[in-house]
């Protein structure tokens, strides 16, 4: 199972760290996908992390602004989101699978998925 927590309202330029935190089973084994959806629209890549090399990928629309980072002493994967924009306001998913794919910005490849956190940015 896995828990997002850490969403809310921020002003435009701010930060916002997502937590996601897995029960049952071991992150560090899996690689992470984060997704998300905005009101009205279609379900988008966020960004990926590759457990075996620890690389991370991202969509061009927050390339430079968000990082990927792992705690595995705490079973967290955290989502960094800088100089936020009103347009990544969504609800943000975390997912695993266990083996990586290329086609990783798929969402239908993962296997695990979070219930999803609330990100508003707004003056």
């Amino acid at each position: 199972q896995l828990q997002a927590s850490g969403g809310g309202l921020v002003q435009p330029g701010g930060s916002l760290r997502l937590s996601c935190a897995a029960s049952g089973f071991t992150l560090d084994y899996y690689a992470i996908g984060w997704f998300r959806q905005a009101p009205g629209k279609e379900r988008e890549f966020v960004g990926a992390l590759r457990r075996s090399l620890g690389s991370t990928y991202f969509a061009d629309s927050v390339k430079g602004r968000f990082t990927i980072s792992r705690d595995n002493a705490k079973n967290t994967v955290y989502l960094q989101m800088n100089s936020l924009k009103p347009e990544d306001t969504a609800v943000y998913y975390c997912t695993a699978r266990i083996n990586w794919i290329t086609d990783y910005r798929n969402a239908q490849h993962y296997d695990y998925w979070g219930q999803g956190t609330l990100v508003t940015v707004s003056s």
